[in-house]
């Protein structure tokens, strides 16, 4: 009699706003350090989170698919684009259980996200869902340091930040926003984005300043 080992599911949301570098090795990074067998890349629909407008989903969905392509154990999930209403990550989690109960699911966070835990909607069952997996990024990426960042309700629970696995990844000062600044002030980003998304903004002339 043969057992079957439960699939290992890498969860992997974001905006994508755009997909960088530091995104696709967070990927690359859990697969190998979580032995993953499928990670899905969900870019956001409409996030809860989020005061700025999000480029339109259909250009962060045609960036992230190609910012994965080298990967073969990732499939972008289009769901909660197509969702109405506020997106939840507890939402997409249940989804995932229900659709594959044996699974065990791993929960992938930057450490931007991580920081933004406490004010997770329903993060309890979430942590109870999912195994949640934060990897780490240099401080000095300025989006972290803006004036205008949110402050958090209240810290994570001692028991819920103890069981948080961090992945070991050089760390990486890449962030959307300062991408998205690069690019409105006309300034090159080569080596921030995968090559493939650096000619789609190019060819469908994103973030750069309204005329």
């Amino acid at each position: 009699m043969t057992h079957t080992t439960a699939l290992r599911l890498g969860v992997f949301g974001g905006a994508f706003d755009p997909p960088h570098l530091a995104h696709v090795a967070l990927v690359r990074t859990a697969i190998e350090q979580l032995e993953l067998d499928q990670v899905l890349v969900l870019p956001t629909g409409q996030a809860w989170h989020k005061t700025r407008q999000l480029t339109e989903a259909v250009h962060r969905l045609a960036m992230t698919r190609l910012a994965f392509a080298g990967v073969p154990q990732v499939v972008v999930d289009d769901r909660e684009i197509r969702r109405t209403g506020p997106s939840y990550t507890i939402d997409t989690l249940t989804e995932l259980k229900n659709e594959h109960p044996e699974a065990r699911l791993f929960l992938l966070l930057g450490d931007d996200q991580r920081r933004s835990l406490p004010g997770w909607h329903k993060i309890g069952e979430i942590a109870r869902i999912a195994i949640i997996c934060a990897a780490g990024r240099d401080a000095a990426v300025a989006a972290w340091n803006a004036s205008s960042a949110t402050t958090h309700p209240q810290p994570l629970s001692d028991s819920l930040e103890a069981s948080i696995q961090t992945l070991n990844m050089p760390l990486m000062p890449h962030s959307a926003t300062d991408i998205r600044v690069l690019l409105a002030t006309d300034q090159a980003i080569e080596g921030l984005v995968p090559s493939a998304v650096e000619r789609y903004i190019q060819e469908h002339h994103l973030y750069r300043p309204h005329p």
